[in-house]
């Protein structure tokens, strides 16, 4: 058995780890950051980085790199097929990142990591969770590893773990919601003729959803929802997704190769609490809802930096521990005006009865058209509208 200490051990080493190490060890505080996977990941899932979120990760160091490997878009488009809904632009948002950024999460975890090196801070994998004590002033994790069990006295306890987290599971703390019908498929794929494509659309149709967006060097992330998926979606489904729902005049090309694919439920949970005692719990540990307007990496970013903040504050002798008490405060109404958002949007977007298709058509191209409210959703979707609920500098 090996023992060790910290200040903070993170447990899960994702875009939502990563940037919670990053944000301590820019304070000066070394945490212990583990994983259970024995490599780094190099799967695509979450690409889209809004504008508040680039503001974020521009206070720890990382947003240059990522906006000189990314590709920024300025339209965020609607279309029934090959009609032209509303188009939703990114260009007049009040941030000097006035645009998303297209960057596959493999890239921005690669980013994360080269900061962490710059920083001192290593990941330690092969290390699985397994339970938690908390005792009076810390508390005690026993990992497991390839070399046995490691006990971890940590003073603080931050579970980055997903969806299915342990930590959360091991603090007790509910995790409220449901599981939508159906499934949908995502992947990363090269199509003959899409190079130029300058904004993400979002196809409706009679038989579905599909979503295309641009990558960096001229592939396309498309997201469709499927009602019973495989678990890798080949070419010959995804091209019959984008010539069942995208546009037909001109159609998308052949769909060349698939770097990668996946096919994924839809959750929509939020947790009840974000802490308990020393311990507590950020991204999608706290909150799953569909990958609509592309908030949930964005969100669990933000939520690392909240809580990095608050935390360093503390350890360095700067606030006491009650003001842990706002992480919550702020980051938990953020979350669940996310969930509200995608949850309309996917409601939206996968209605089938023509006339509230008909209806829907009509209310967003309603919403796109009138400048308060067309202000309103671009600010939801960058994540600006929500900048009271980051920790105040």
């Amino acid at each position: 058995m090996h023992q060790t200490s910290t200040d903070v051990l993170i447990v899960g080493a994702g875009p939502v780890g990563m940037a919670l190490a990053i944000t301590l060890a820019e304070q000066g505080i070394r945490p212990m950051l583990v994983d259970r996977a024995l490599t780094h990941q190099t799967t695509s899932r979450a690409a889209v980085i809004h504008a508040h979120t680039l503001d974020i990760l521009d206070r720890i160091g990382i947003a240059g790199p990522m906006k000189s490997e990314g590709l920024q878009i300025q339209k965020f488009a609607f279309r029934d097929r090959d009609r032209m809904i509303g188009t939703f632009r990114f260009d007049r948002l009040p941030s000097r990142h006035n645009y998303l950024l297209m960057l596959p999460q493999d890239r921005t975890e690669a980013i994360m990591l080269a900061r962490l090196a710059e920083l001192g801070v290593d990941v330690v994998r092969g290390a699985t969770f397994s339970s938690l004590r908390e005792e009076i002033d810390h508390v005690v994790v026993d990992l497991l590893t390839p070399d046995g069990i490691t006990k971890v006295s940590a003073t603080y306890v931050v579970g980055a773990d997903g969806i299915h987290s342990e930590v959360r599971k091991a603090c007790g703390i509910a995790f409220d919601g449901d599981q939508y019908e159906g499934s949908f498929i995502l992947a990363d794929v090269n199509v003959e003729g899409a190079q130029n494509r300058d904004e993400v659309s979002l196809f409706f149709s009679p038989a579905g959803l599909v979503v295309v967006a641009p990558l960096p060097g001229g592939s396309l992330r498309i997201v469709a929802t499927v009602e019973d998926a495989p678990e890798k979606p080949d070419a010959s489904l995804i091209q019959s997704l984008l010539q069942a729902r995208g546009p037909t005049a001109p159609k998308l090309g052949k769909v060349l190769d698939v770097h990668w694919s996946s096919r994924f439920r839809l959750h929509h949970r939020l947790a009840r609490s974000y802490s308990k005692g020393r311990v507590f719990i950020a991204g999608d540990a706290a909150h799953a809802h569909s990958p609509a307007g592309g908030q949930g990496m964005n969100t669990g970013i933000v939520d690392a930096y909240t809580l990095g903040r608050l935390l360093g504050r503390v350890i360095v002798g700067q606030a006491d521990r009650a003001s842990l008490d706002s992480y919550e405060v702020l980051r938990r109404p953020a979350a669940a005006e996310v969930l509200r958002l995608a949850g309309r949007m996917t409601s939206a977007a996968t209605m089938r009865s023509p006339l509230k298709r008909a209806v829907r058509n009509l209310i967003l191209s309603a919403m796109a058209g009138l400048p308060a409210v067309r202000e309103r959703v671009e600010l939801s979707l960058s994540g600006i509208a929500r900048e009271s609920a980051t920790v105040a500098e």
